[in-house]
């Protein structure tokens, strides 16, 4: 290519990545508006690295709002640490939110009742739920210790 310059196409397979995506973190503002020869996008070389961080980013969990933020010049946004610190703290909340559904779905598992709907406990955490509570808190109530007292009831 003239001066190291890929096709939309070709920086496509080469981050592995669709054309729309690229049009679309183009329209973002993530990727540079590329130069035009005959009317067709052209990216330098080094747009393949913008687009594999773009996609680092998302793996770690940061949306693409976030990651315009970390890449924009510092014109009063939040650096890097303090957007790694907060989606840090979603992370944790996130994990502990799945590690609550896990245990709670292991021990419903664990029901001796057929029909989940008539266990007690079930029903308690329906109550807590009324009552606002998350499954994490009304889990660990529940079964904080009581669970360890009777193993069969979920």
């Amino acid at each position: 290519m003239p001066g190291g310059l890929l096709t939309i196409g070709e920086l496509a397979r080469c981050a592995g990545v669709t054309t729309s995506a690229l049009r679309y973190y183009e329209e973002l503002g993530l990727l540079p508006p590329p130069v035009r020869i005959s009317g067709q996008r052209r990216y330098p070389e080094s747009a393949a690295r913008l687009v594999a961080a773009i996609l680092l980013y998302s793996d770690a969990g940061f949306t693409l709002a976030e990651q315009k933020a970390l890449m924009a010049p510092r014109d009063g946004t939040p650096g890097w640490r303090q957007l790694a610190q907060r989606k840090l703290a979603e992370l944790d909340e996130q994990i502990a939110r799945a590690q609550a559904a896990r245990e709670a779905i292991r021990h419903g598992l664990r029901c001796p009742h057929e029909d989940i709907t008539q266990c007690p406990n079930f029903n308690a955490g329906i109550t807590a739920r009324l009552a606002g509570q998350p499954l994490s808190q009304s889990h660990q109530q529940l079964h904080g210790q009581r669970f360890h007292e009777s193993p069969g009831v979920a």
